[in-house]
């Protein structure tokens, strides 16, 4: 059992307490601005009192894979050793910061965004495998463009250094540790999946050996980096549509048993999380973003994006339905994180839906049980060791404060999860809430001292 306010070990760091910043798109890219974009954007929530910050998906090699616009890059020395003015700042406030590594494979942006692809027609997709059918097929209607590069042996294993040098120049900067982006359609995520690795080497056919990219990504970074502390987000495919549509895909059984083999490898935490075989609203639970879709001033960059009216008009037909497919729930990866933490030693972390201190105090098992997992008669069933917020920092960049310092089981967050936030990042606008109603709440917060902490 343990409560909000108490720190965490997370391979041999200390972690002052366990509310984190779950990772989000910064977009703050690689200009000369990059590195203010970041200290504005991550250093609110430390001076929040948040235990650990988690820096959003940045890209280890110098081109491609980026999966949205603005994504920053960590391929560079001198660009990542400017970095430490912002690991600076956050240590300044007592909090610990990681950065999250990725490669986007298939779902990088020389695949759905028209004007890149047009600007970089020399820019080869990654693959792990031959595309699965159900993408080929989008492909011949128009909706998606792949024309990828499988992989070969030798260039995996390149890649899996690349992850390692990235982690290494993180670590010269300051960063306490590293997260690997491991769900979401990532590269990570495509090795893990049996519904994209259908590879004959070592790196694909048995579930092992799917697993065999990570471990070779943790061999890299321990070679390079040292024992810098090491997790993953873990992906059950549970959200991907049935079969027939999906007939290989990544169960909540398979998500424990790699949990289980990721902690016998070496790495320090997990991540569990359900997620789709695409990048598809079960990502981010919530309401259809009317606002965001409507808005008038970003209809141009939308056509740009996705080339055209017509292909615009298909992905917002396809957020209203999955909308509807997954709507919003509380605390939504709960069941699987619990089912993990019950095989592991490790640090289990739960974020998604999690939006109210009462949920997190059950997630922790600290408190009352209201509802979810068992209750062992000295309280609920803990979940997870770990919580993490996304979006909602979005709506309240110094969010920790309410929920730190409040304790308070009624205290919830202001983000209504209407995604408004999200849809306008494919033009490469920054991740800010744009909801009326919550900017004006957080404002009466603000006026109210609701955000200065007692250390103030």
């Amino acid at each position: 059992m343990a409560s909000l306010e108490d720190p965490i070990e997370i391979g041999g760091l200390t972690v002052p307490n366990r509310l984190y910043r779950a990772p989000l798109l910064e977009c703050a890219g690689n200009g000369p601005d990059a590195v203010d974009t970041l200290i504005d954007d991550l250093e609110p929530a430390a001076a929040s009192g948040v235990g650990l910050v988690c820096q959003g998906a940045t890209i280890v090699r110098g081109e491609g894979g980026c999966a949205a616009p603005g994504m920053t890059r960590v391929h560079d020395p001198d660009f990542v050793s400017r970095l430490s003015r912002l690991t600076d700042r956050i240590h300044e406030h007592g909090g610990r910061i990681f950065v999250q590594l990725e490669h986007g494979g298939l779902r990088s942006m020389e695949t759905w965004h028209a004007e890149y692809r047009r600007k970089h027609p020399d820019l080869e997709q990654l693959a792990v495998s031959k595309p699965p059918w159900q993408l080929r097929a989008l492909d011949r209607l128009g909706f998606l463009s792949y024309d990828p590069r499988v992989l070969s042996t030798d260039e995996v294993y390149d890649l899996a250094a690349d992850f390692g040098r990235a982690a290494a120049r993180a670590v010269d900067a300051g960063y306490d540790g590293i997260h690997l982006a491991g769900a979401n359609m990532g590269i990570v995520q495509q090795f893990l999946s049996p519904f994209y690795n259908r590879r004959g080497d070592e790196f694909g056919g048995s579930p092992d050996a799917r697993l065999e990219f990570l471990a070779l990504v943790h061999d890299e970074i321990r070679d390079r980096a040292g024992d810098v502390p090491l997790m993953t987000k873990v992906p059950a495919e549970t959200p991907a549509p049935p079969a027939p549509i999906v007939r290989r895909k990544l169960s909540l059984d398979d998500g424990v048993e790699i949990a289980r083999r990721l902690e016998r490898i070496g790495y320090d935490a997990v991540v569990p999380v359900q997620t789709s075989v695409v990048w598809d609203m079960s990502i981010v639970r919530g309401a259809y973003p009317d606002r965001a879709w409507s808005n008038e001033a970003l209809q141009e960059e939308y056509d740009v994006a996705f080339g055209g009216s017509g292909r615009k008009r298909l992905v917002a037909w396809g957020n209203r339905v999955q909308s509807l497919q997954y709507d919003f729930q509380p605390a939504w990866n709960e069941d699987f994180c619990r089912r993990v933490r019950e095989q592991v030693a490790i640090p289990v972390l739960a974020e998604g839906g999690i939006r109210e201190r009462g949920t997190i105090d059950r997630l922790l098992g600290d408190g009352g049980n209201d509802g979810g997992g068992e209750d062992s008669g000295d309280g609920p069933t803990p979940a997870c060791d770990a919580v993490g917020m996304a979006r909602p920092f979005y709506a309240e960049p110094r969010l920790g404060t309410r929920l730190l310092d409040a304790g308070d089981a009624t205290t919830r967050v202001l983000c209504e999860s209407c995604n408004n936030c999200t849809v306008p990042q494919v033009t490469g606008a920054p991740g800010i809430c744009r909801t009326p109603d919550v900017l004006r709440k957080r404002g009466e917060l603000e006026r109210s001292g609701a955000y200065e902490s007692s250390e103030s």
